[in-house]
């Protein structure tokens, strides 16, 4: 960020995730100036600058070489995203990309390299780790309150819609796959960073289409190489009233859950509660959108030099993961997986 009182904000797309929650919260910023917004579709993106004030509208290739932008916020389809960013980065631009951060781990390596080289800031669309819960929960496996992990399982749900109009999620060359790319990376990414990114060995995997060109639900199952078990389920044909998630975490001297937050620990040789209060969303907003707030105030604190910039390096495992549980359920059969990065 350039010593600018504001940072100037350009957005490239206009789909739900820009209009829900990127422009509502980033213009009310006195922080941020949204300049610019670019989409494939002008007309969507024209109402909506008008909705929100944004002075230009242009297409991705002009938003990319705006000179009157320090930092872009990148809500295409996923094939679009690691190249969209290497040239954003290269160019001097700080970023922050929903997830994936790229449509393989390869990509998302590069994409790294890029930001590296740049020295340029990167964050990834990731506001469940910004949420009260799971960052309580995440603080008591850190201070080894739960004793040694053993198992942990997450799931990932959302509404089933009939009727929904079709995007670009229902195509496999734009989205890179189904409920396994699209939930399955928040699934992942939740429960791996709430319980410290252990080493992943072996990924097991099955996925269900019912014929459809991408799939409508999958079930993991990864093991550490410390022996813990990790399952994991995903699905976008829940019939519920409400989208879900879930995380329960169990260890050898207690456990904890979200949501809500429970936590349960052995004290005296009984199992206690010791679940602390949460703070509650303000002004009546729902936990989705406050997350969000929370993650775009970290973001654009390290813009501004008042947090420390890191890396969002762990992505490359996330995609190492989900490419394994491809493999596996294509083969039928446990996969290896290298967790590096």
């Amino acid at each position: 960020m350039s010593e600018r009182s504001t940072v100037r904000v350009g957005i490239i797309g206009a789909g739900a995730v820009s209009q829900v929650v990127h422009l509502p919260i980033l213009t009310e910023r006195p922080d941020v100036d949204v300049v610019a917004i670019a989409d494939a579709d002008l007309h969507k993106a024209e109402a909506l600058a008008r909705r929100f004030g944004v002075p230009a509208v242009m297409d991705s290739d002009a938003l990319l070489q705006f000179d009157e932008v320090d930092a872009l916020v990148l809500c295409t389809p996923n094939n679009l995203h690691e190249e969209m960013a290497v040239t954003a980065l290269e160019s001097g631009l700080d970023l922050l990309v929903e997830r994936p951060l790229a449509a393989s781990s390869a990509g998302a390596a590069r994409v790294l390299e890029a930001a590296e080289q740049s020295g340029r800031t990167l964050a990834v669309g990731v506001p469940h780790r910004f949420r009260p819960e799971v960052t309580a929960l995440r603080s008591f496996v850190e201070g080894g309150a739960l004793g040694d992990l053993f198992a942990a399982r997450a799931s990932w749900l959302t509404r089933h819609l009939p009727g929904a109009r079709t995007s670009w999620r229902s195509d496999r060359e734009s989205a890179g796959g189904g409920a396994l790319i699209d939930l399955g990376i928040s699934a992942v990414d939740l429960c791996l960073w709430s319980i410290g990114f252990p080493d992943i060995t072996t990924v097991s995997c099955a996925l269900t289409g019912d014929g459809e060109a991408v799939e409508h639900s999958g079930s993991l199952l990864l093991q550490t190489a410390q022996g813990m078990a990790i399952s994991i389920e995903v699905s976008n044909r829940l019939f519920a009233s409400e989208d879900r998630y879930y995380l329960r975490v169990m260890g050898s001297e207690g456990s904890a859950s979200i949501p809500p937050l429970e936590v349960f620990k052995l004290l005296g040789g009984r199992p206690m509660e010791v679940t602390p209060r949460q703070p509650k969303p303000r002004g009546g907003e729902n936990p989705y959108t406050n997350a969000y707030r929370r993650l775009l105030d970290d973001w654009v604190r390290t813009l501004a030099g008042l947090a420390e910039r890191q890396l969002p390096r762990e992505q490359v495992v996330v995609m190492k993961i989900i490419e394994a549980a491809y493999r596996s359920a294509e083969s039928g059969s446990e996969v290896d997986v290298d967790s590096s990065y």
